[in-house]
C-alpha cells in the first residue's frame, strides 16, 4: 500500500483493530439504548420547552406507528422540510423506525426546488409546520408534483412553554397558515394519537437507505446520496471514539446549525442521542441569540460553520457572555481560515478544531485531535477505520506520494451507497469502494491532511492552477476583511483569472489598490487578483457558508451582456 492511502494509525494506540470498535446499529435502537440508560435526562431543550429521553422514545414510538397506521411501509420516502424543533427529532427517528427512509428538505427552498426534490425521490409524505413560511408552498406540492400524497402539519405553538405558547398565539397570529381540512392533511396531534407500539421492522444495515441526503448542486441539478442505516450509524461511532475525555451524560450539544444539513444531522443530533447528552435547539442562527444562549444555557459542545466562529470573533459585546462552558468547538461545512480559528481561539479561549466531510460521507472523514496536536491550516487526520487516498489530478488511479497535491479519494463504513437513480454519476464517483471527493488535498509525513481547494473551483490561469483558497486565505490576513470569496473569472490574456469579493468589518474602509499592495508579497503574480470588489454582504446557504455560485452566475451574466453589446 501506497504511503498516501495508510489507514488512521498516527498519534493513537497501535495494535486496536478500530474497525471492530466501530459499532453499527439500528438508529432507532440507539435511541431506545439511550433512552433506557436514562429515561430521565434531558433530551431536547427547545426555548424552555423540554422533553426527556424517555419522553422523546414514547413520541418517536407514537409518531412511527402512527405512520405506519398511514400505509408507510419499508422503504417509503417520508420529507422532512422542518426548522430545528422537536419535532425534527421525533419525526426523523419516528420515520426511521416505521421503516421509511427520510428525506431532508431546506425549509428555504422555494416551490420550483421543493418539487423536483419530491418528485426525485418519490417522497410519500411531507412532514412541515403550521407556519405561513412553510405550510402553503408544501401544500402547493400536493397538486405540483406525482408523488406527495399526505402532509403532516406540526403546531409551532404547542413546542413553546406555556406563557410563551399563549403569546404566540396572540401576538404571532400573522405568522400561521391558514389549513384548510382534507384527506390529505394530518395533523402531528392524530398521527401520535395511539398506544406507541409500531410494527416491527427488520433492518438490513447496509443496504437499507435511511436518509436520502441531496447535495448541494453547485455543479447541476442536487443529487441524492444514499446514507445506509450503516453509514449513519458508523459515523456517529467514529465521532464517540474521536472526542477525548467525554462525559457523555454531562454533555450539551448546542444545535444552532440546520438538521436537514448533514453535519447538523450526525454531529449534533444523531451524536446527541448516542452519547446521551442533551440538545440545546434554535430554530435558526442569529448571533445575539446565539451568544445568549450560550450564556444562560452552558453548553459544552459547540458545532458550527466558520462564518458564524468569524461573527462572533467580530462581536462588539463578546464580553458579556460567558462562554468558559464550552469544551469542543468543531468547525465544518467550508474551510476554516487560519486567522478566525486563531483569532477565536484568543478571544473565548475555546479550542476550535476544524473536520472535513461530504453529504457523501455522512458527513465525517477527518478531524483535529480534540487534546493532541491541531496544525494550522490541517483538517486533521481521518476518522477510525478510514483510509484516504491523494490521486493524480490527470491519471486519477494513480496514488500521490506524501507532500504532493491531487484528489482526495475516501474509503471507509460511511461512504454511501451510491446516487438515487445516477448510475453513470454513481460509478464515477465510487471506485472499488473509494470515494473521489471532487477535492483537492495533501497529506504531511505526519499523516495530517490538507485541503488545498475543490478541483471544480480550480482557477487555470496562463496554465498554471490557482486555488481560491490559498488567495483567500491571504487577504483574510488583512486586519479589516471581514469575509472574502474568490472565483475564476474569464480573462482574454490569461485564460482565467482571479476575482476576489470582500466584506469589510463595521467601520473599515479599504480601496481595491490598497488591498492589491498589501497582497504583494503574500501571494505570486499569477495568484494576484485582477479584480477586489467590495460588497456590505456576500451570498451564504443556508447554514451560513460562503457560497460561490452566485457569483459565477452574476460574473457570467455579466460576460454574456458584454459580448452582446
Amino acid at each position: 500500500m501506497n504511503s498516501s492511502t495508510q489507514p488512521w494509525r498516527h498519534h493513537y494506540p497501535t495494535g486496536i483493530d478500530w474497525n471492530a470498535s466501530i459499532g453499527r446499529r439500528p438508529l432507532f435502537e440507539t435511541l431506545e439504548a439511550t433512552s433506557n440508560r436514562s429515561p430521565d435526562k434531558t433530551a431536547i431543550d427547545f426555548l424552555d420547552y423540554c422533553l426527556t429521553y424517555g419522553e422523546l422514545l414514547e413520541q418517536v414510538k407514537q409518531a412511527a406507528k402512527g405512520l405506519q397506521e398511514m400505509g408507510v411501509t419499508q422503504g417509503a420516502r417520508v420529507g422532512l422540510c422542518l426548522p430545528n424543533t422537536p419535532y425534527s427529532v421525533i419525526c426523523y427517528y419516528g420515520a426511521l423506525r416505521a421503516g421509511a427512509t427520510v428525506v431532508n428538505y431546506n425549509p428555504l427552498y422555494v416551490e420550483r426546488e421543493l418539487a423536483f426534490q419530491i418528485d426525485d425521490s418519490e417522497t410519500e409524505v411531507m412532514i412541515t409546520m403550521d407556519l405561513e413560511v412553510l405550510y402553503p408552498k408544501v401544500a402547493a406540492m400536493l397538486s405540483q408534483t406525482k408523488s406527495l400524497k399526505k402532509i403532516i402539519v406540526c403546531p409551532m405553538a404547542a413546542i413553546l412553554p406555556t406563557i410563551k405558547s399563549v403569546l404566540f398565539r396572540l401576538l404571532k397570529r400573522k405568522d400561521l397558515a391558514k389549513i384548510d381540512p382534507g384527506p390529505a392533511i394530518v395533523h402531528f396531534a392524530d398521527l401520535v394519537n395511539n398506544a406507541g407500539n409500531p410494527d416491527p421492522v427488520t433492518v438490513d444495515l447496509d443496504n437499507d437507505v435511511a436518509v436520502l441526503q441531496y447535495t448541494g448542486g453547485t455543479t447541476g441539478r442536487p443529487k441524492g446520496a444514499m446514507l445506509s442505516q450503516g453509514n449513519l450509524s458508523a459515523n456517529v461511532s467514529q465521532m464517540l471514539l474521536w472526542y477525548v475525555d467525554l462525559n457523555p451524560e454531562d454533555e450539551k450539544v448546542l444545535g444552532i446549525l440546520p438538521f436537514f444539513h448533514v453535519f447538523a444531522m450526525t454531529a449534533v443530533m444523531n451524536f446527541a442521542v448516542a452519547a446521551g447528552a442533551q440538545m440545546i435547539l434554535l430554530p435558526r442562527y442569529e448571533l445575539g441569540q446565539t451568544l445568549a444562549t450560550i450564556n444562560k444555557k452552558k453548553p459544552t459542545i459547540f458545532p458550527a460553520v466558520p462564518t458564524i466562529y468569524a461573527a462572533i470573533n467580530q462581536s462588539s459585546d463578546l464580553s458579556k457572555f460567558d462562554l468558559s462552558t464550552v469544551r469542543f468547538c468543531i468547525s465544518g461545512g467550508a474551510p476554516l481560515p487560519l486567522e478566525v480559528k486563531e483569532t477565536f481561539e484568543r478571544l473565548t479561549g475555546c479550542r476550535l478544531v476544524e473536520g472535513y466531510g461530504l453529504s457523501e460521507t455522512a458527513p465525517v472523514a477527518t478531524c483535529n485531535a480534540m487534546a493532541d496536536t491541531n496544525k494550522p491550516g490541517s483538517i486533521g487526520q481521518v476518522m477510525p477505520g478510514t483510509e484516504i487516498s491523494i490521486h493524480d489530478l490527470e491519471v486519477p488511479y494513480e496514488a500521490m506520494t506524501v507532500g504532493e497535491r491531487g484528489e482526495v479519494w475516501i474509503k471507509g463504513p460511511q461512504v454511501m451507497r451510491g446516487y438515487l437513480n445516477r448510475p453513470e454519476e454513481t460509478a464515477d464517483s465510487l471506485r472499488d469502494g473509494w470515494f473521489r471527493t471532487g477535492d483537492v488535498g495533501y497529506m504531511d509525513d505526519e499523516g495530517h491532511f490538507f485541503l488545498v481547494d475543490r478541483l471544480k473551483d480550480l482557477i487555470l490561469c496562463s496554465g498554471y492552477n490557482v486555488y481560491p483558497r490559498m488567495v483567500e486565505e491571504a487577504i483574510y490576513l488583512h486586519p479589516s476583511v471581514a469575509e472574502v470569496t474568490v472565483i475564476g473569472i474569464d480573462d482574454e490574456y490569461r485564460g482565467q483569472s482571479p476575482k476576489a469579493f470582500v466584506k469589510l468589518k463595521d467601520g473599515e474602509k479599504l480601496t481595491e489598490s490598497e488591498m492589491k499592495s498589501f497582497l504583494e508579497e503574500k501571494l505570486s503574480k499569477i495568484e494576484m487578483p485582477s479584480e477586489i470588489e467590495f460588497r456590505l454582504e456576500l451570498p451564504k446557504t443556508i447554514i451560513g457558508k460562503l457560497s460561490k455560485k452566485e457569483l459565477v452566475a452574476e460574473e457570467a451574466e455579466k460576460q454574456q451582456g458584454s459580448a452582446t453589446s
